[in-house]
């Protein structure tokens, strides 16, 4: 931040369903605007994400400063306080709770910049963007060296069979219309088992469960290397193919294959020397990162379907093509995931992918 209060931006009306809410959002920060040099006047819309939660933007002493609003009824804002202390204490950048109303929902938290990563990549110049991914990759390698067995929820079978289980719910059923019941469900049933064996396998660590470009920001000052990292109350102790996965295989970003490769081997060459257990053969490791994906988009796509179906916000799946190319690249690369390329190619009507292909659309 800088040293000076910067000029006031305008004031933008902050849209609130709740009357009785705002009310209370405006005593609240009130109450706290004296201690950090708050200037109510100038509070506006930040950003929202796909939960419940918004955020805020307004200015104070000494620079801008970001409010979550999250209804405790819909959100619970506890994992995000641990999670955010967890990471600071492991060195990463995130942003530090400064006031928080646990009954009310409203959290003033740091302003970490309004560039985020995602916004500033060349993705016609795949090669220019290798450093941004570095500093990614230093955030993750620190998070993952962090971990600590017992200290997050366990991402295990349950939870991600209760994931996967997203995709015939919301995106085949609800979206196109497909009654999941006889050879489909077996189909299903058969191939989720496979990929959950398969992901358990991989070694424990932390997973942050959405580290994206979206979810990582660009320092304002340019002396700070450290990207900051956002979004991270869901964490939990899993499979280490997760986040690198989710890192390369972009919900709203897609990359061929060979930038992908190149990225993933600088993450494993930093990850084997950090001492954090991956396998020692880099083919065996993005087998497993592939297989990994896989979980990851199959839950998306459901999670898109559901996003626009059930809450009204229909903008996630206009990228859910992105998540169906992960998938039938995937599934058609391995034998044993063949009655799911199958499954995939007769719900969107399309002829079976390249082994190779890699999903960009």
């Amino acid at each position: 931040m800088s040293d000076s209060t910067p000029p006031r931006a305008p004031s933008i009306s902050v849209p609130w369903a709740d009357p009785q809410r705002e009310a209370a959002f405006h005593a609240w920060l009130a109450g706290i605007a004296p201690t950090h040099g708050l200037v109510p006047a100038s509070l506006r819309p930040a950003s929202a994400d796909a939960s419940f939660r918004r955020y805020l933007r307004l200015d104070g002493q000494g620079g801008s400063f970001i409010v979550m609003d999250a209804p405790p009824a819909l959100e619970d804002c506890r994992p995000f306080v641990q999670v955010a202390e967890r990471m600071a204490a492991a060195g990463l950048l995130v942003p530090r709770v400064l006031a928080w109303d646990e009954p009310l929902g409203f959290m003033l938290l740091d302003d970490l910049g309004d560039r985020t990563m995602i916004e500033v990549v060349d993705a016609g110049r795949p090669a220019a963007n290798l450093p941004l991914y570095q500093r990614a990759i230093d955030a993750l390698i620190g998070w993952q060296a962090a971990s600590r067995p017992g200290t997050l929820p366990a991402y295990d079978a349950p939870l991600l069979l209760r994931e996967l289980s997203l995709f015939p719910d919301w995106y085949l059923q609800r979206h196109r219309g497909i009654a999941v019941e006889g050879a489909v469900r077996e189909t299903l049933d058969q191939q989720f088992r496979l990929i959950v064996e398969r992901n358990l396998a991989a070694p424990a660590v932390h997973v942050h469960r959405d580290f994206m470009p979206r979810n990582l920001m660009i320092p304002r000052d340019p002396a700070e290397k450290r990207l900051g990292v956002l979004d991270f109350q869901d964490a939990v102790h899993g499979p280490i193919t997760y986040d690198i996965a989710c890192l390369m295989r972009d919900a709203f970003l897609s990359w061929d294959e060979e930038f992908v490769l190149d990225v993933t081997v600088r993450y494993w060459e930093q990850a084997q020397k950090a001492g954090l257990p991956v396998d020692r053969d880099f083919g065996e490791f993005y087998r497993a990162v592939e297989w990994m994906g896989l979980q990851r988009h199959l839950k998306v796509a459901g999670i898109f379907a559901r996003l626009t179906l059930r809450d009204g916000k229909p903008k996630y799946l206009a990228d859910a093509p992105r998540f169906i190319g992960y998938i039938r690249a995937t599934a058609s690369r391995y034998r044993e995931l063949g009655p799911l390329a199958k499954l995939i190619d007769e719900v969107e009507g399309t002829d079976a992918v390249s082994g190779y292909a890699f999903g960009r659309v």
